[in-house]
Order: structure tokens, then sequence, then C-alpha cells
């Protein structure tokens, strides 16, 4: 709870002092390589290992805050949005990629 409330106050790249990464995957592999994500450290052929690792530290899309998250719980995988190897630390994924206003089905 601490840990997601200082990553919702100080961004995730301050929180774990990543500053200088430039995506949220050069953030990750920082604090333990690519294992951090990736079994062996390297990608897994359907994405599941990597996106229960997301789980394991960030909690499951039902536990997270904001109402995006609750209304995608059972529906999306993290990666569904969050493409860690182009997001940049910090910056948040659009919904027009399946939604044309970002709020509406």
């Amino acid at each position: 709870m601490v840990r997601k409330l200082l990553i919702a106050l100080f961004g995730l790249g301050l929180v774990f002092g990543a500053a200088a990464a430039d995506t949220v995957a050069d953030a990750h592999a920082e604090m333990n390589g690519c294992e951090s994500c990736h079994q062996d450290g390297s990608p897994s052929s359907d994405g599941a290992y990597e996106n229960e690792q997301c789980v394991a530290c960030h909690g499951g899309l039902a536990e997270l805050e904001g109402e995006q998250h609750a209304a995608h719980a059972d529906m999306l995988v993290c990666s569904d949005c969050h493409a860690v190897h182009d997001m940049e630390v910090g910056q948040k994924p659009t919904c027009d990629a399946c939604h044309d206003d970002g709020r509406t089905p």
C-alpha cells in the first residue's frame, strides 16, 4: 500500500531511483535485470509470465487505483495498455486506442 501511494505521489522513477531510465522496461531492468519481468531474461511466447510479474508487484486490476483499472478487471492484462518497452517512465497509456473518445466502449 505504501509503495502504491509513493508511486502515485512521486512517480515510478523517483520511487525506484530510475530517473535516468528512458522506458518503463529500462527502469525495471535497472532493479533486477530483464529477469524483473522475463523468466530467465527472455520474453515468453504469449506474455502470460510477464503479466503475472506485473500483478505480483503492482496488484491486479481490481486492486489498483483509478476507475480505468477496475472497469477492465478480468477483461484485459497489463500489457494490453502498457507497452513497457515503448512507454517512458511516468507516461500514461491513452484510451483512444480502443475507445474513440477515451471514455466510451
